[in-house]
């Protein structure tokens, strides 16, 4: 719940950003945007909302997919391209996994081995896959070269490889994803 001194501080946020002619965005919620006659123009968040997970030496193959989901009409969200300076990025990738419909995890011989925040974004997208209806699908490993995916994710989901065709692999990622978001519009909420 957002208390009162945090709503006006936000409210001011936009009007600023408002003022100097410059839309504002809010993951999870929609973009404001100038308008002349009005004042200010909300457009709703309507695109199924993609966060993209990958290892910072996998940043090119990362750009590349976060492209090519915007251009398939989905809103990727990554935290080089979303992210703000000052603002607190751990929990800001924490509330994008928990507001994202779907979460890409990109696999490569970079990121399987190595220590950090693509592995503490899994794990924290794995504790939200829980609260996912078991028959939908929220986590989806992408293998960006020919590496072994972890056992625990192996073991229970079907990975896309994006490798050696990287336009079928989107292809076939894209597909999936246009067929199972219409049914995150249609779920409740609890």
């Amino acid at each position: 719940m957002i208390d009162d001194q945090a709503a006006e501080q936000l409210a001011q946020v936009v009007v600023r950003g408002l003022a100097g002619g410059q839309s504002v965005e809010i993951d999870g919620l929609g973009v404001f945007h100038p308008d002349p006659a009005q004042g200010f123009r909300f457009e709703p968040r309507t695109l199924a909302q993609v966060f993209v997970a990958y290892a910072k030496e996998d940043l090119p193959a990362a750009k590349r997919l976060y492209g090519e989901l915007a251009a398939a009409g989905f809103g990727p969200w990554m935290d080089v391209a979303k992210l703000l300076p000052g603002q607190n990025w751990p929990r800001a990738i924490e509330s994008a996994i928990e507001t994202s419909d779907f979460f890409i995890a990109c696999f490569s011989e970079n990121s399987v081995g190595k220590r950090g925040g693509f592995q503490a974004e899994i794990r924290y997208a794995l504790d939200c896959a829980r609260r996912v209806p078991l028959d939908e699908i929220f986590l989806v490993p992408v293998r960006l070269d020919d590496c072994r995916v972890p056992r625990p994710i192996r073991n229970e989901l079907q990975y896309i490889d994006l490798f050696p065709d990287w336009t079928l692999g989107v292809r076939r990622l894209i597909g999936m994803l246009l067929r199972e978001a219409p049914r995150r519009w249609k779920r409740p909420t609890a």
